[in-house]
């Protein structure tokens, strides 16, 4: 469930080998991107313009830039990564695969893009985010990041004290309630055919949310088109203004087979992720991985805060790649 971003300029592939190529332009990308090129890498993003909060109106739960819109966020974070030399490519990776190496050993990697031009790296980062899959209820997608929300902590403060149905997709939904619970007095949970246990329906009573259980057929909306509430199977409303729903999260990795990063599929049918360890390090030499392509619960400060972690270590791998080349080319023995 995504929304194309606000177009941006897009700056020329290079034609030599670069430092860092990073997939994804995400908090998470530009950040890693960021660093690189405050440590003079040669860096290029590549940015399909895709951003999982583009139906958003303000992203939030990020100290200092709580409430900014996301795509102001992207738009000063691609100038920023300019202004230290970096490159933002608008672009769609089809292909990417390690290739032959250096004479000294140092990874290369080739990138292709959906209109045929290629470019060399000698890192990458992937920062492909994830793809948010929702339940399939008729009604419910054109509401997604407005009335539709999956994060009490990036919109609860917005729907607070509003009349909330949590739509159950699996066992993680009566954690949701309870989060959604602190938010507003009036909170249903709709249980679509998922099971409860007594202790959870007891803690339910306790907290005075009501469980429907009769299956959803549809989100129904007023006159002018805001959400009103769940219609049921047996043709009655319950209203609601905000309908709150633990959306399957999928790592993106269309385009990426080629590097054989190892995905891994989360609990309760969560969906998935790219499986990565310190620093978003993977156990294939020369890429990593940030953002929620490798944790979908992390916020946008997170998802940044691990892209800059992630170019921090690429940069220290490539000085010391540098400095072993160095070291080669001075033992050499003089050319006669």
């Amino acid at each position: 469930m995504t929304e194309p971003a606000s177009p941006d300029r897009s700056d020329g592939l290079p034609t030599k080998t670069v430092d860092a190529v990073v997939i994804g332009g995400g908090a998470a990308g530009l950040n890693g991107a960021l660093m690189l090129a405050r440590s003079r890498r040669s860096v290029v993003v590549i940015d399909s313009g895709t951003p999982r909060n583009a139906p958003a109106d303000a992203m939030h739960g990020f100290i200092v830039l709580d409430g900014t819109p996301p795509g102001e966020i992207l738009e000063r974070g691609r100038r920023q990564v300019r202004h230290y030399g970096g490159r933002i490519v608008t672009g769609e990776v089809v292909s990417a695969a390690p290739s032959t190496p250096s004479a000294q050993g140092d990874p290369r990697f080739t990138i292709g893009l959906a209109d045929g031009r290629t470019l060399t790296a000698r890192r990458v980062l992937v920062a492909t985010g994830l793809r948010d899959e929702l339940p399939d209820v008729p009604g419910l997608a054109r509401h997604w990041g407005h009335s539709v929300v999956h994060c009490p902590y990036c919109h609860g403060w917005e729907v607070r004290d509003e009349p909330v149905g949590v739509l159950a997709t699996g066992p993680a939904s009566v954690h949701h309630a309870w989060l959604f619970r602190q938010l507003t007095d009036d909170l249903v949970y709709f249980a679509r055919g998922t099971e409860l246990d007594a202790d959870t329906r007891a803690r339910f009573a306790a907290r005075g949310i009501r469980v429907v259980e009769t299956p959803v057929r549809e989100v129904v909306d007023d006159r002018s088109g805001a959400l009103a509430g769940v219609r049921l199977t047996d043709g009655s409303v319950v209203e609601r203004r905000v309908l709150a729903v633990v959306t399957r999260a999928r790592a993106r990795t269309e385009g990426l087979e080629g590097l054989r990063l190892p995905v891994e599929e989360l609990p309760d049918a969560m969906g998935s992720r790219f499986v990565s360890a310190l620093a978003g390090s993977t156990e294939v030499p020369g890429v990593w991985v940030a953002g929620n392509a490798t944790d979908p619960t992390a916020q946008v400060g997170a998802a940044a805060a691990a892209g800059a972690l992630a170019g921090a270590r690429i940069n220290a791998a490539l000085a010391t790649a540098d400095t072993d080349a160095a070291l080669a080319a001075a033992q050499e023995p003089p050319t006669p």
